[in-house]
């Protein structure tokens, strides 16, 4: 075993979750290593402004992301981005990643923390726009749009309840859904039909996004007739679903029927030793706060095991 390159613990995954992780166990003075396969941050970096972060009045996702790096990399947890994981073994009490480049890395322990990333629409000016008017989170955006006119996407539970939260802030909210009914809660349904300020386009999709610097309109089709209008709007919000980052997971952890890590109260998994944080898990509520409070956890535990493991290994040395 290469002593360089074995650590106490290993993060997979760099968004808050992870970040905050690395944090609390490099703080611990635990040898730990974040390897994320892209920028670090995770999705907290495509958010313009977050403004509702404790203790933080209003700061940008990318802004907050490079803080709680540099807080980690204070504590020496060491930091490697941009490195995809091409094989990783679980079980047993040393784990080991393999990267695409081949470098090895063993750890006693592993956080999961890969996140996840909401369905997109995948048609013309949707990545021109994301957090500058399309937004896949009411809780995160909702006050920008206040007293404004917007959009949103979708015909599920989410995005019915997102819509009527929305309502608190805009002055008007246009459901655009591509069936003639809705697959959600009758009580969601009744809520939405029955708000004066909601109004349904159904049958319908989004086929193309407009503007300048902002959003400012997009293209709908009525998939019953064929026929496309363009339509003013100050933002669009997307509920279609979300998918976490968990297909390379398949098979070495257990995961529920949509894709998501299951983990007992303290972020354990089913595998001693490994546990899970942020996005991927299966939870209700994604927020970044929720990602750190995840990730807290996770790196707590994970310490405790570590703990744990090094006096039962004197122990068994003593006998």
């Amino acid at each position: 075993m290469n002593t360089n390159n074995h650590y106490d613990a290993i993060v997979i995954g760099a968004g808050p979750a992870g970040l905050t992780a690395g944090i609390y166990l490099s703080r611990a003075r635990l040898k730990t290593l974040i390897v994320n396969e892209g920028t670090v941050g995770g999705q907290m970096v495509l958010t313009h402004e977050i403004a509702n972060y404790p203790g933080v009045e209003s700061i940008s996702g990318y802004q907050l992301a490079n803080i709680m790096k540099k807080q980690a990399k204070s504590f020496g947890c060491d930091i490697k981005s941009n490195i995809e994981v091409a094989n990783f073994e679980l079980t047993g009490d040393l784990k080991r990643i393999t990267t695409s480049e081949g470098n090895v890395y063993t750890s006693n322990s592993i956080i999961l923390t890969p996140g996840g990333r909401s369905r997109t629409l995948g048609v013309m000016g949707e990545e021109n726009f994301k957090g500058k008017g399309i937004s896949y989170c009411a809780t995160c955006d909702g006050d920008f749009f206040t007293d404004k006119e917007i959009v949103v996407v979708g015909g599920g539970n989410s995005a019915l309840e997102e819509a009527v939260s929305l309502t608190k802030y805009a002055s008007k909210v246009s459901i655009v859904h591509q069936f003639d009914h809705f697959q959600a809660f009758e009580h969601a349904i009744e809520e939405a039909e029955n708000h004066p300020k909601i109004n349904f386009v159904m049958e319908s999709t989004i086929t193309a996004f407009y503007g300048k610097e902002n959003l400012e309109s997009v293209d709908i089709k009525n998939l019953k007739t064929g026929k496309t209008e363009n339509f003013k709007t100050d933002g669009v919000f997307i509920f279609i679903g979300y998918i976490p980052n968990t297909e390379f997971m398949k098979g070495k952890i257990e995961l529920n029927k949509w894709g998501k890590i299951l983990v007992k109260p303290d972020m354990s998994t089913n595998i001693e030793g490994v546990y899970a944080a942020g996005d991927s898990i299966a939870k209700r509520y994604r927020q970044i706060t929720t990602a750190v409070a995840d990730g807290t956890i996770a790196a707590l535990a994970a310490s405790n095991y570590l703990h744990e493991s090094k006096v039962k290994n004197k122990e068994l040395i003593a006998i």
